[in-house]
């Protein structure tokens, strides 16, 4: 059965909400907007934050302020940048909370069962050593 097309799955709808998200898909941008969840930011702080370059920041700024995301604010002769619209965040914790704690549990399953063969290992060497 095929979906009926209503204005919200075509894709003059749907072009400007993956434009979001593939701003929103590069992990940088992403430390970017987590490190500004506490107010504003000037470059500075936002670099010493996230670790990220002068150059590098200056872009990703650059993108988010322009996809709408960040709002700049000239403060006498620093530049303070904050989060335009807070919804963001509860974006952010809809898209964490489906995908990072299944993915988490899938690594820390994989991790045991890794230091499980490992640790068989040991106690066979351990017993062949003792005979």
């Amino acid at each position: 059965m095929s979906e009926k097309l209503t204005q919200k799955n075509t894709a003059e709808f749907l072009a400007p909400v993956a434009e979001y998200f593939k701003v929103l898909s590069e992990i940088s941008r992403l430390q970017i907007v987590s490190c500004l969840k506490s107010g504003a930011m000037n470059v500075s702080e936002i670099g010493a934050a996230t670790g990220l370059g002068q150059a590098n920041l200056s872009k990703h700024l650059k993108v988010l302020t322009q996809a709408g995301i960040l709002s700049r604010k000239p403060q006498g002769v620093s530049v303070y940048y904050e989060i335009s619209d807070p919804l963001i965040f509860e974006l952010c914790e809809l898209v964490c909370d489906h995908a990072v704690p299944r993915f988490q549990r899938d690594r820390i399953y994989e991790r045991m069962q890794e230091q499980a063969k490992q640790f068989k290992k040991l106690n066979s060497f351990s017993s062949t050593t003792k005979s």
